[in-house]
């Protein structure tokens, strides 16, 4: 299985040369520690931050640079900071090419659900809902199944959603996902990791074609 490092490393296969891309928080905001380095990536935060770095290594955080999650963060040489008007007319204006975000659930249509869960507390559905309804490129990092050990990659979504019909891929400590008219299509497994264990962690049915090899990380 995948260490949540690991997720971040492969979603980083996914990024390409001069993308405008938004991390959302968790394990998305690893994501930019993995990149190519022979690759011009601007990663952007929908607070008013254009140019993040990589995570801060522990000791070396700055509390005045954050993100919209309110995690420390790093900027490159010519990063810029405006306000969140501005910010979220470039969301929704689509000049962010790529958008990675964490998700409690996604449906094999896409669907996903990653802001609230009934009966506690949250803070609010913040910028993700104008990154589903405006990014033509969504890949959602999350984990395969819940601490209880429930699929969290669903027929049909339970928890209230965040947008319908977005998701085009998932990366979990499992598999590679890619969304199709016809649901999930498995891609890619895990290191070490059977097809039939992510058969067995999956509710939704699973389109399988040929061998699946193991993700290169």
């Amino acid at each position: 299985m995948l260490t949540k490092e690991d997720i971040a490393k492969r979603i980083a296969k996914e990024v390409k040369d001069r993308y405008f891309v938004n991390l959302g928080i968790g394990i998305p905001t690893l994501v930019a520690n993995y990149v190519r380095e022979d690759i011009s990536v601007e990663f952007q935060s929908e607070n008013g931050v254009l140019g993040m770095g990589p995570f801060p290594f522990a000791g070396e955080e700055d509390a005045d640079i954050i993100n919209a999650g309110k995690q420390t963060i790093t900027t490159l040489p010519g990063a810029s900071f405006f306000d969140s008007a501005f910010s979220f007319g470039m969301i929704r204006s689509q000049k962010v090419d790529l958008t990675i975000l964490g998700a409690m659930e996604v449906s094999e249509n896409g669907d996903i659900a990653n802001w609230k869960i009934p009966g506690k507390m949250v803070k609010g559905m913040g910028g993700a809902m104008d990154l589903v309804a405006s990014a033509e490129n969504i890949i959602v990092a999350m984990m395969h199944v819940n601490k209880a050990g429930e699929s969290k990659i669903l027929k049909k979504c339970t928890l209230p959603l965040t947008g319908v019909g977005c998701v085009k891929k998932v990366v979990t400590e499992l598999a590679v996902l890619e969304v199709t008219e016809k649901g999930f299509k498995l891609l890619e497994r895990a290191p070490g990791v059977s097809v039939e264990h992510i058969i067995a962690s999956t509710e939704a049915d699973l389109i399988i074609e040929d061998e699946i090899p193991e993700m290169s990380i």
